[in-house]
């Protein structure tokens, strides 16, 4: 697989990608993942789902629970639960906002056993939204021999995967709109 993207219909393929690219340090438990994704939906509508942890469960299946900790409106430095399901294991941790600029850029922390930085970066591409997705930890605790063995292509795969839904879905909710804007349009 090469950075070339591939052609077709976006939704029966996935969106053009990269290679993951292995830690710099080369340390065992370390992960480093990069995907490069095109929705093809505005960033106004993208970007939302990016940065609500508590839509993440919309469009990938590993996200089992999100839950805000920290009262008030989403800023900078605001925490949730998390609970991720791989397989059997239910993995349990905390996130907390970094960085929030608004349609642009959102990062992530996530507490151990992640250990994890991640950051998704949008721009507008016509009526599309380049996605450009950092992934970066070490696994820690009981990580490390639940999910320790799968490769970094295996981890690419499955995060890559989560854009290909999320174009699904954003297209899903615009069809169902059109349709109730068409059959509820006012009368000239």
């Amino acid at each position: 697989m090469g950075n070339e993207p591939r052609r077709g219909d976006a939704l029966d393929r996935d969106p053009p990608v990269v290679e993951p690219h292995p830690s710099a340090t080369g340390d065992r438990w370390r992960r480093r993942i990069v995907v490069d994704a095109t929705v093809r939906h505005r960033v106004e509508s993208v970007f939302p789902y990016l940065a609500d942890p508590t839509r993440w469960h919309d469009f990938a299946p590993a996200v089992e629970f999100r839950h805000q900790i920290d009262a008030g409106s989403p800023c900078v430095g605001t925490r949730w639960m998390g609970t991720d399901r791989i397989g059997p294991f239910r993995i349990h941790f905390i996130d907390r906002l970094d960085v929030l600029e608004e349609n642009r850029r959102v990062v992530w922390l996530s507490s151990a056993p992640w250990n994890s930085r991640v950051e998704y970066a949008c721009a507008e591409s016509g009526a599309h939204t380049r996605v450009h997705a950092e992934y970066e930890g070490e696994l820690g605790d009981s990580l490390k021999w639940q999910v320790g063995w799968l490769p970094l292509w295996g981890w690419h795969w499955i995060l890559a995967r989560d854009f290909v839904r999320l174009d699904r879905l954003l297209t899903a909710s615009a069809r169902a709109n059109e349709r109730w804007r068409s059959r509820h349009a006012p009368s000239a």
